[in-house]
């Protein structure tokens, strides 16, 4: 629901595409959200087609804003007790042949994502001519109450890359 023009006046780039590349010296990096690929949550991607739906933005913008943010706090609630509700181990997980697919597709080594609650590195093979390919998971974003965690990936153009906590008081 961002629009191009606050992008461009905070100096973002619009990530819409997803799964994107990075090139970043001689890497291609793929970064997704990682919805894309909890392809066996069905319930989730019928919502994301839903509210990623051009008719479905629009009617929704259409509502004034306190009523907006009263839809928010809903689904936010929603999200937030079906995941206590959720074992971590029974989170869907996120489909290792698509993300391998994207990588060889991108000709890139690296896919970096979210979303799944699951951070950590899973190893995907090797792509035709030997590059190992990695999948990078970061954590999911708590920082309003309670247990705070929160991860940015630190990457390099020598192809290191660190995991931390973004800058700022935590």
């Amino acid at each position: 629901l961002v629009g191009s023009d606050f992008l461009a006046r905070h100096g973002m780039r619009d990530l819409a595409d997803d799964p994107t590349v990075l090139v970043l010296g001689a890497q291609r990096i793929v970064l997704s959200h990682g919805d894309l690929l909890c392809t066996g949550d069905i319930s989730y991607q019928q919502f994301r087609q839903q509210v990623r739906g051009a008719d479905w933005q629009q009617a929704f913008l259409a509502r004034p804003l306190a009523e907006r943010q009263a839809i928010a706090r809903q689904m936010r609630e929603h999200s937030e007790a079906r995941h206590a509700a959720t074992a971590p181990a029974d989170y869907a997980p996120a489909d290792a042949a698509l993300a391998r697919q994207w990588l060889l597709q991108a000709h890139a080594s690296t896919l970096i994502h979210g979303h799944t609650h699951q951070p950590a590195d899973h190893a995907l093979g090797q792509d035709a001519e030997g590059r190992a390919l990695t999948q990078v998971v970061l954590s999911d974003w708590h920082i309003d109450a309670g247990t705070r965690r929160a991860q940015v990936l630190r990457l390099r153009a020598d192809g290191t890359r660190m995991r931390q906590p973004p800058d700022g008081p935590q």
